[in-house]
């Protein structure tokens, strides 16, 4: 009886944000009106899916001791290099006046090229230059922010083709109020591709591997230095993507597009399990934690909280979750 209680304690301790988030749902479901709708199901999904791709692309950086402050910038500049490139052709006030319609598959490619190369960069001056993650993706934050206000003017960009903002408003079919929207089915391929990619390749154990023991890892013959640009790199990838479809969803972009949600990002990885010290983390994880953490700012908004307080309280879940998760390690030290 000592050991079953020793493990319901253990377990409520681990997962303690994550239980008392679900208890805040369970009361805001039954106290007011439209939050257990299809409509409002369909509101959460659509916003879960772009975090859920960044977050992707983060918890390879801290699964290997690392983090990846830029992700939100370079969301932003996937978005605006996207609809500087698929305004509609009648649109007035178009970025490229007289540019050909391009394929959204072009654009989309350019676009996680750009995002791409800076992750490259991300991934060598870490691990070539030994830079820490934390100072290295802070000063690309910057870098891709500033890169950004020169390619754009500073100037929200709209007038966005229908094929495009389909890709975000469009569905494959509809059940009783829930939309089943293009962007889920894109959601759940990457999820599964991730969960492959971190489960049945060497790419997945390398990374586990170097956030387990770097050391070890290098000894045992693990090129820790390209695994650490590949991994920077497809995390580039990821940000891109996000971008990409934030911009169909949102129907424009600006340079503010994405703007914190690595931080939203981290804190979804670490309420799902994924450990700030290194090694562990897995999709199933990560997809809750971003779920979780969006119940929760849409609670907040259901209840009427000011947004100045909703903004505290999302600042507070951040800390706790990186303080549980260090708890967690030193316990186990």
């Amino acid at each position: 009886m000592n050991i079953e209680k020793k493990r319901i304690i253990h377990f409520m301790s681990n997962n303690a944000i994550t239980l008392l988030l679900i208890l805040l749902v369970f009361y805001v479901g039954m106290t007011q009106a439209g939050f257990l709708s299809g409509p409002n199901f369909n509101n959460i999904m659509t916003n879960v899916v772009p975090r859920f791709i960044i977050a992707l692309g983060v918890s390879s950086c801290l699964i290997t001791k690392g983090t990846d402050l830029s992700a939100g910038r370079m969301v932003g500049l996937g978005g605006v290099i996207a609809c500087t490139f698929l305004q509609r052709a009648d649109y007035a006030d178009r970025f490229f006046p007289g540019l050909q319609q391009y394929p959204l598959l072009a654009v989309l490619i350019l676009v996680i090229l750009a995002t791409a190369f800076f992750g490259l960069l991300n991934g060598m001056v870490i691990s070539i230059l030994k830079v820490p993650p934390f100072l290295a993706t802070l000063g690309m934050q910057t870098i891709v922010y500033g890169i950004n206000l020169v390619y754009s003017g500073a100037d929200p960009i709209g007038g966005l083709r229908k094929d495009y903002t389909s890709l975000a408003t469009g569905e494959l079919f509809s059940i009783g109020g829930f939309s089943f929207k293009y962007l889920f089915l894109i959601g759940i391929i990457l999820g599964i591709l991730f969960w492959f990619l971190y489960n049945k390749t060497r790419y997945g154990k390398y990374m586990y591997a170097i956030g387990g023991n770097e050391n070890a890892a290098e000894v045992s013959g693990v090129n820790v230095t390209l695994s650490k640009i590949k991994i920077y790199t497809v995390a580039g990838i990821m940000y891109g993507i996000a971008g990409f479809l934030l911009a169909a969803k949102s129907g424009g972009a600006s340079v503010n597009l994405g703007l914190s949600y690595e931080l939203e990002a981290i804190a979804a990885c670490t309420i799902g399990g994924v450990s700030t010290t290194g090694g562990v983390g897995k999709v199933s994880g990560i997809l809750l934690g971003v779920l979780v953490f969006e119940l929760l700012k849409t609670s907040m908004q259901f209840l009427k909280i000011d947004t100045s307080y909703q903004f505290i309280v999302q600042g507070a879940v951040i800390i706790i979750a990186v303080a549980l998760d260090i708890r967690k390690y030193l316990a186990k030290k």
